[in-house]
């Protein structure tokens, strides 16, 4: 199969295409992208959606994760990524559309609204994800686009309160899919798996989050499945959140 991978490190749905090619066994040309570029990198290549992961699957384009999952169910049908009984396969569809329209949400919206709205967490992202030249000069230049990339992931200070109000029972929501075996089994993740670990791990990576992510049966399961999201460091906008 040829296939070709868009994303960066940091993207947690970019990790759920990635955990659901290995599964797949395929290994597809893996493109980082450097993130607030990429909307314009995609464009180029022929993508509409100016998000990541996006994907080039034997020559078709195909966007989003819960897309490039199912494309690659069809194309590579075993082994598969959803259970044979119907009931628990039902069980299994259920949670990966959560996976995708709530949980991946949830991260994303509270480091997106950090990155917009503080300097210093947004030079470590400058440093560390987007690996650009003197990072504070970057940070400084690149807050209307950071603003921006937190406007499109619901990141206003409204949206990433939302988001800290929801984590708590989300986490708990994957740590009981997880007991039910809906996430995977012995031999990996399964679509909903593939969905859920990437947005848990990017929730454990926050450093200001470790009192709701801490202890999580959920949480040991993502991290030992993704492992290249940078833990980010305190961040006085998360905080300011959390205790206003």
């Amino acid at each position: 199969m040829d296939a070709t991978l868009y994303t960066f490190p940091i993207s947690n749905p970019g990790w759920s295409a990635r955990l659901a090619f290995a599964r797949k066994g395929v290994e597809p040309k893996l493109v980082q992208l450097r993130p607030g570029l990429h909307p314009a990198a995609l464009w180029l290549r022929g993508y509409r959606r100016g998000t990541v992961p996006a994907a080039k699957l034997d020559g078709r384009r195909v966007e989003g994760s819960l897309e490039i999952v199912q494309e690659l169910e069809r194309l590579v049908p075993e082994p598969s990524l959803y259970p044979a009984d119907p009931a628990r396969r039902a069980a299994v569809e259920e949670a990966e559309r959560w996976g995708e329209a709530v949980m991946q949400r949830l991260p994303r919206a509270i480091a997106r609204y950090a990155i917009a709205h503080d300097h210093e967490t947004r030079v470590w992202f400058m440093r560390e994800h987007a690996r650009m030249p003197l990072p504070a000069l970057s940070a400084t230049f690149s807050l209307p686009v950071s603003r921006l990339m937190a406007a499109r992931a619901n990141g206003s200070e409204e949206g990433a309160r939302a988001a800290l109000e929801q984590l708590p029972a989300a986490l708990d929501r994957v740590d009981a899919l997880l007991a039910d075996g809906l996430l995977g089994d012995a031999d990996g993740v399964n679509a909903a798996g593939a969905q859920i670990a990437p947005s848990v791990a990017l929730a454990a990576s926050l450093h200001d989050l470790r009192d709701i992510t801490a202890g999580r049966p959920g949480v040991a399961w993502a991290e030992g499945l993704v492992s290249g999201i940078e833990p980010a460091p305190s961040s006085a906008a998360i905080v300011a959140l959390r205790g206003a």
